[in-house]
């Protein structure tokens, strides 16, 4: 059954739906309705000769320069030309998709002023699995993502190239192949297909999809790391962190001690330290901030997916146009700033128990760097510096871009927010973390096979699905292997998926 899209109830997991999974899509019949009324009125304010931004002026700094009749035929096509002005590689297709479905959330609010044609043909786009090959760079993340929008408006004319049935091939033939009529662009057509923050907002939905999962990924590393290390429980126990009021740290203690259930260190029977490390104690604090962080992101992004992001906006019902500046990126980049950040600060503490792990003073009677002989063999030491350098490069991409605004447009756009730069890093943010997460799950498995006592269920399970794909480091080997399939199981889900099942939802 399809997904309907009327403009109110896009959700984060649905977008990931039609993105990444690729569900069909359906424009509600109330909206269609509703993008017709608004069409009527826009045509009626185009014989009357009233100005209108975009639809008989020119933009950015030729807003005040008017079209005549003629040129408002032409006007559309030339300016989705112009803002095909992208650069690099392009950007993954499930991107793509989301934006696409973003932008028909957007018109299924009947403001936007376009054909009905216009998101009928972004619907069959989606349902026929035709991607629109779009340059990842050169949004600067206000008057939306022009440029990468525009390369998407440039099928409703057949042209550019797309994906369809896995091969690339021109979007006309795409078209053809798939039976999609090419409606071509009429007055305001292009503009409201490409005048709103909807790569970089699908982009983010996506990523904040992925980083929940990448948290719990984190605490089943933690968990491992932690049982390892003999680490007193106490600081696990919800009640702590209910006293306290987060509820990220909440939900994350919960979490840590459904992982443990089983276990001997819950016994009591087991000596343990007092007090253990920051880096072991404040887990729930830590994973839990990032939980906040990316709760708040959320908020804001399912906001935005839901909104009308466009300029001018029309209301039929009062026949207003209003114009402004609803396609400014900052509302989405900003909270996705804080998220970002939160992925790295979470990979900084897992780097610190891997330290505890290896390092012989630290580690509560452990092998010096988890070998089985020491001074031949260097066991798990150069994984510290794999995971290093990924940190290092998080550090630097967790920089702020949405206080780089650079004034272009002579001036008209003189503030913008870099939301698709914030959107690109955070996707490397999350590609970094996939090996940091997946080399703790490594050194923890390996750790615990030094451990002769019962563990948790939720990490016994997590160890059995870890040895299915690394064996033990018995003997020195080449690690790059390993380290690439741990990030990959992570990035995969299998851990989590399989864990889950044994010790129910650790959202729960």
């Amino acid at each position: 059954m399809a997904i309907i899209l009327n403009g109110f109830d896009l959700t984060i997991e649905i977008l990931v739906k039609i993105a990444r999974f690729g569900e069909k899509v359906e424009l509600s019949n109330k909206s269609l309705e509703a993008i017709k009324k608004c069409r009527v009125l826009l045509e009626d304010k185009i014989d009357k000769l009233e100005i209108m931004y975009g639809v008989n002026t020119g933009i950015g700094e030729f807003s005040e320069v008017v079209l005549t009749d003629e040129q408002i035929k032409e006007f559309q096509k030339f300016l989705v030309y112009n803002h095909a002005a992208g650069i690099g590689e392009p950007t993954k297709s499930e991107f793509v998709r989301g934006a696409m479905a973003g932008r028909i959330n957007v018109h299924a609010h009947g403001n936007s002023g376009c054909r009905a044609e216009i998101t009928q043909t972004l619907v069959d786009l989606l349902n026929h699995g035709i991607s629109p090959i779009v340059c990842q760079k050169g949004s600067v993340g206000a008057c939306g993502d022009l440029a990468p929008m525009s390369q998407i408006a440039l099928s409703l004319m057949g042209e550019g190239e797309a994906y369809y049935q896995g091969e690339k091939m021109p979007t006309r033939v795409a078209m053809e192949k798939a039976g999609i009529p090419i409606p071509g662009l009429k007055a305001r057509d292009g503009l409201s297909t490409i005048n709103g923050a909807n790569l970089l907002t699908a982009m983010s939905a996506i990523e904040l999809y992925d980083y929940n999962r990448l948290l719990k990924h984190a605490e089943i590393a933690a968990a491992m790391s932690l049982e390892a290390l003999l680490a007193n429980m106490r600081p696990y126990e919800s009640r702590l962190h209910e006293l306290r009021g987060f509820s990220g740290a909440v939900r994350s203690a919960k979490a840590l001690r459904k992982l443990f259930e089983g276990s001997d260190l819950l016994s009591g029977k087991m000596k343990t330290r007092v007090q253990d490390a920051y880096s072991m104690r404040s887990t729930p604090q830590v994973i839990g901030a990032a939980y906040d962080a990316c709760k708040y992101a959320r908020s804001q992004v399912e906001i935005e997916l839901n909104g009308v992001g466009d300029n001018p906006i029309f209301i039929p019902d009062e026949n207003l146009t209003l114009t402004g500046a609803n396609f400014q990126g900052t509302p989405v980049s900003l909270p996705m700033e804080m998220a970002g950040t939160s992925i790295t600060m979470v990979c900084v503490l897992s780097e610190r128990r891997l330290n505890r792990l290896l390092n012989p003073a630290l580690s509560a009677d452990l092998p010096a760097f988890l070998t089985t002989s020491l001074g031949m063999f260097s066991g798990m030491m150069l994984s510290q510096y794999t995971a290093d350098s990924l940190i290092a490069e998080q550090k630097i991409l967790s920089a702020p871009a949405a206080i780089q605004s650079i004034p272009a447009a002579a001036d008209q756009e003189d503030f913008v927010s870099m939301g698709m730069t914030t959107a690109i890093k955070n996707q490397q943010i999350l590609d970094n973390a996939y090996g940091i997460i997946g080399i703790e799950l490594m050194a923890a498995a390996q750790a615990l096979d030094f451990r002769k006592f019962k563990k948790g269920d939720g990490v016994t399970k997590a160890w059995e699905i870890i040895r299915q794909n690394v064996d033990f480091l018995d003997i020195d080997r080449p690690l790059f292997k390993d380290h690439n399939k741990m990030a990959e199981l992570v990035k995969s889900g299998v851990i989590l998926d399989e864990v889950e099942k044994v010790v129910g939802s650790l959202e729960d």
